[in-house]
């Protein structure tokens, strides 16, 4: 009976080092795989000193103490260990773990790991499968638990070279198969914001007229513009358009290295990680890595309404540059638009040589307008017709979480802007809600990230023009809290009418509480779990 308790004691902590281990997994993932990234996520969250990590350490230690009895140390470590696991398992994450081979290879690796941990721990201390070889390895496997974050940078380092193979295998492949098809019109999208958009506005476009691939969600990064291409390219493919994401210098020239592209547009320069950048001449620098890798015959597309894009020359290819709000100096502007409840018409004018086409479309939003011209201005380039620019205009559908409205059940308009907010962005979002006129307007937000010496200022900003943009505004979270309550506070807004939480569950029960038909709800970013 007693011997039935250990190993019951010990399968419960084997249960928990896994459920632990999935956890870190997941974090690790979201933090790229970067070890230095996830190291400071950890010092920043205080994770590695969180309140069951603490409990799992004083029921180890309070084990190995004299006055604590083997038997009453072995139960309680197994009641900590069902309570820690059955939690982990059962709680839920905006973005759970992906267990993709590379996440599988870690998790098995940190396990291993954990294994000979215990297996040496009970070689020296246990030497048997017996009551106290099986306390040996509850302990082991309480130890591991409290160091899983160190288990899975150790077993991520482990893996480094095994990794760099089959990264390089991957690349090789990836290089071939563009390499047999020299016809492949290539075109890069990169930019602080307005990449993910202008990539599906343009693929629309273009797909009107010519065989084309984008790469798809997120996979804005080398690997993930080699998966693509080895899973998704085909022969029969004639523009294939990928989607560059930076969060370092070299980060764009690296898939440029890969793809080589003819075609590019740069959507804006801005205080988008910052974190990482630390300035925004490195972004600056960054997002030109498109341009500057560009053919002599081909041609850069940029948005000349922000000042570090209108403030480069570019002198190695041919450049088209478009703005909204900017209008000097630019090659193609937006003009007369305007918003309805069923979306926007405006008109982009070709100033070379005063063409004008008068386009309509479901989206709403100056951004959406300046990533749509962006898109035209390529086509055209590319001999797409009018006729089709407008009819695949007309069909763009909103890109999910990106400034998109819709109506739910109950009468409530709902604009998704949920997907990493920004500066420009937010405030774009702010002034599509404060253009809701029927109803209150809530805005529900965690604030912005990534943002570097800025963080503070820019997120107080966003709160100061929120004051004049929403009726109701509810913060989410600890991160950007004290820097919106401020701004919105010098914005004007009535205490009553400002409401902190802790999570998006008690904004949502919040919300419920208070909205009615005819009310409009901005959802301004949802941030990760890697934040609180």
């Amino acid at each position: 009976m007693i011997l039935a308790i250990y190993i019951a004691a010990a399968l419960a902590a084997i249960f928990n080092l896994g459920a632990e281990l999935r956890r870190c997994l997941m974090m690790f993932q979201q933090n790229s795989y970067r070890t230095e990234r996830y190291a400071h996520w950890l010092k920043e969250s205080g994770d590695s000193t969180s309140g069951w990590r603490l409990c799992g350490m004083i029921v180890f230690f309070f084990a190995l103490t004299p006055m604590c009895p083997p038997l009453p140390a072995v139960i309680l470590a197994g009641i900590f260990s069902i309570f820690c696991g059955v939690t982990l398992v059962k709680r839920k994450y905006k973005k759970p773990l992906v267990m993709t081979m590379r996440a599988r290879r870690i998790y098995v690796t940190a396990f291993f790991l954990a294994a000979i941990i215990v297996g040496v721990a009970m070689l020296l201390f246990g030497r048997s499968i017996s009551a106290s070889g099986l306390f040996v390895a509850v302990e082991g496997l309480l130890f591991c638990y409290c160091l899983s974050h160190c288990l899975i940078m150790c077993a991520n380092w482990l893996l480094t070279p095994v990794e760099a193979r089959i990264t390089r295998r991957y690349y090789n492949d990836a290089a071939r198969i563009l390499r047999s098809m020299p016809g492949l019109r290539i075109i890069g999208v990169t930019g602080s914001y307005g990449k993910t958009t202008t990539k599906h506005y343009l693929n629309a476009i273009l797909s009107e007229q010519y065989e084309t691939l984008m790469t798809p969600g997120s996979y804005n990064t080398t690997l993930g513009v080699v998966r693509t291409v080895r899973e998704m390219l085909k022969p029969y493919h004639e523009v294939f358009i990928v989607e560059m994401g930076a969060k370092n210098i070299g980060d764009i020239k690296e898939i440029c290295d890969l793809v080589h592209p003819w075609g590019g547009v740069v959507t804006a320069v801005g205080p988008q990680h910052l974190e990482s950048f630390k300035t925004i001449e490195n972004v600056q620098a960054t997002k030109f890595e498109l341009v500057d890798a560009l053919p002599s015959d081909g041609l850069a597309v940029i948005n000349n309404d922000f000042p570090k894009i209108a403030d480069r020359p570019v002198e190695n290819v041919r450049t088209i540059r478009y703005a909204v709000t900017n209008p000097e100096g630019a090659d193609y502007v937006a003009r007369d638009i305007e918003y309805s409840a069923t979306g926007t018409r405006f008109t982009v004018e070709r100033m070379s040589d005063g063409h004008k086409l008068v386009l309509s479309t479901r989206l709403v939003g100056e951004c959406n307008i300046s990533n749509l011209v962006a898109a035209v201005a390529m086509a055209q380039a590319l001999g797409v017709s009018d006729d089709r620019i407008a009819y695949a205009v007309e069909r763009i559908e909103q890109v999910e979480h990106r400034l998109s409205i819709k109506r739910v059940p109950g009468g409530l308009t709902i604009i998704d802007d949920a997907f990493n907010s920004n500066p420009v962005g937010s405030a774009m979002a702010l002034d599509v809600l404060a253009a809701m006129t029927q109803g209150k307007r809530f805005l529900i937000t965690p604030g912005m990230i990534e943002l570097g010496a800025e963080q503070y200022d820019r997120n107080r900003d966003f709160g100061r023009k929120a004051a004049s943009s929403c009726d109701i505004a509810i913060v989410v979270g600890q991160y950007n809290r004290e820097a919106i309550l401020a701004g919105l506070a010098e914005g004007g807004m009535p205490s009553e009418a400002i409401r902190p939480v802790d999570s998006f569950a008690q904004a949502q029960q919040l919300l419920t509480s208070m909205a009615a038909a005819g009310d409009t709800v901005l959802y301004e970013n949802d941030l990760p779990d890697t934040f609180k």
